[in-house]
């Protein structure tokens, strides 16, 4: 049994769960695998703006690289830099085969001249810096005027099948739900908010959302990949429920589930903003009003 220290605070469990890229990588083959339908979030993020094959992008909390072939495979005259605030996930991005120029960086603080990219990635990231807005300042300081920003996030009703597991969990050891959640701190920059706080520092915004599902045939990779967000969830255990002791009624109860169903079903609700001040989808609409304008 881990006797693994629960994190202090939200910034001690980010640095945690991000030490190393074993809990990303396995959450990111648990959505390959189960995912229905079989769409790639990467590629469907990446294909919100059109891309001219020159531009110089920067990846802001860039963790293994999982973007970095699909950017690079559009930018063949253009510049990937990449970067994230963990140490061990630069490390761990440095020795991926298609990346580009690799840096620790913090969102809150990029060490970049205003105007130098035209397009900024800033991927399932900025619901964990402490000031989201300054981050947002910041991006939007070393975008180039007509640039773009992508930075995709999840819904604050993402897999509410799980919300309600645990809630049942709680029950099982002797906690009232209504006084317990489980479900991983977000609290700025979900999808339903993320307009509203990007608004605040570009001219046009746009939203946009792909549902799916995850489908569980057999309990072991849905309880793997709550067990990988340990870092992220145990500090919001009840003190009375030790970790260990949640996964295992955890564990049964997805198992009974399955037994019972069959398969177990996981909703899943992510998205991407688009944000500029006169680029991307707004460029025509903004030379318009420009020439309106006189």
């Amino acid at each position: 049994m881990s006797q693994m220290r629960p994190p202090q605070s939200n910034r001690e469990a980010v640095q945690l769960a991000y030490q190393t890229e074993d809990g990303l990588s396995l959450r990111q083959r648990i959505h390959e695998v189960y995912s229905f339908p079989q769409i790639s979030f990467v590629e469907w993020v990446l294909s919100r703006i059109q891309w001219r094959g020159d531009e110089y992008v920067l990846d802001i909390g860039a963790g293994n690289g999982a973007y970095f072939e699909p950017i690079q495979s559009r930018i063949p005259q253009g510049t990937l830099i990449a970067g994230d605030l963990s140490m061990g996930m630069a490390r761990c991005a440095a020795l991926h085969p298609a990346a580009g120029h690799i840096l620790n960086l913090d969102a809150e603080r990029l060490p970049f001249p205003k105007h130098t990219f035209d397009v900024v990635l800033a991927n399932h990231v900025l619901f964990h810096v402490t000031d989201v807005n300054r981050a947002l300042s910041e991006i939007q300081r070393v975008l180039k005027p007509s640039g773009v920003l992508l930075a995709s996030t999840n819904s604050q009703t993402n897999m509410p099948e799980l919300d309600m597991l645990f809630k049942r969990v709680f029950g099982l050891l002797g906690v009232r739900p209504k006084t317990a959640s489980l479900a991983e701190p977000q609290p700025h920059f979900h999808l339903e908010d993320a307009p509203r706080l990007a608004a605040r520092h570009f001219f046009a915004v746009a939203r946009y959302d792909l549902p799916s599902v995850l489908i569980f045939p057999e309990a072991q990779p849905l309880i793997d990949y709550v067990r990988s967000t340990r870092a992220l969830r145990e500090l919001l255990l009840p003190p009375s429920i030790a970790w260990e002791d949640f996964m295992n009624v955890f564990a049964d109860q997805v198992q009974r589930l399955i037994n019972h169903y069959g398969e177990l079903v996981v909703s899943k609700l992510s998205g991407v903003i688009v944000a500029s001040n006169m680029g991307g989808f707004c460029r025509e609409y903004v030379q318009k009003l420009r020439l309106a304008q006189g």
